[in-house]
């Protein structure tokens, strides 16, 4: 069975997401950076054990990231899922955890890397968005995308609005491509990532329009 550890920084809805969907693999740890971040509790409820290591009590990003890093070989995990950690991480980090680490970005990648992603989509009007699961590479939102869930951006939607149909996405894509690398659905290999057995090409796209 797989273990998964989740960082998270805040609510936590996305780690409620992947406990709720009761995965083949084991939600093994939650770490947060933030000790008020609500999703510590959802984990707790859940019989997941946490633990806090507060980036503002070491020197530099790699310090912090050696002490993560170090909790994850202690939890001997196989798979690590970003759940809404606000840290971008150390190219050390990543690199010790490639293909073997995944996040979920609020637009449809490539487009939007970064920040603020609902108002850039309003702002240059384009008719669809929606959240990609990626792997984690050092270059930001930029690991090959495994998933895409897509929505029709309407004339009434405002930033909050998109957030909240993107959120939703989010909870349904997300556990389902945690689940297929659990299963070997997907796997990342030297020759590429895999899924069913053939060379991924594009991401799976789930569509609500």
């Amino acid at each position: 069975m797989i273990k998964i550890a989740v960082l998270v920084s805040g609510s936590g809805s996305n780690l409620q997401a992947l406990i709720d969907a009761n995965l083949s693999g084991q939600i093994v740890g939650v770490i947060s950076n933030k000790p008020e971040a609500y999703a510590l509790a959802r984990a707790q409820k859940a019989g997941i054990q946490t633990a806090v290591i507060e980036h503002k009590q070491y020197p530099n990003r790699e310090a912090f990231d050696d002490v993560m890093h170090q909790k994850l070989l202690d939890w001997d995990v196989d798979l690590v899922v970003l759940a809404g950690f606000m840290r971008i991480l150390s190219e050390k980090f990543v690199k010790a955890w490639e293909g073997k680490m995944v996040n979920i970005h609020p637009s449809l990648l490539p487009n939007y890397k970064g920040m603020h992603t609902h108002q850039r989509v309003l702002n240059t009007g384009d008719t669809l968005h929606g959240c990609t699961v990626h792997y984690v590479t050092a270059e930001l939102d930029a690991g090959q995308a495994l998933a895409q869930g897509v929505l029709k951006v309407s004339h009434q939607d405002t930033t909050h609005t998109l957030a909240q149909r993107v959120h939703i996405l989010e909870h349904l894509i997300y556990p389902q491509v945690v689940e297929w690398i659990c299963t070997g659905m997907i796997q990342h290999t030297a020759a590429g990532v895999m899924y069913r057995g053939e060379l991924m090409q594009e991401p799976v796209q789930f569509c609500k329009f």
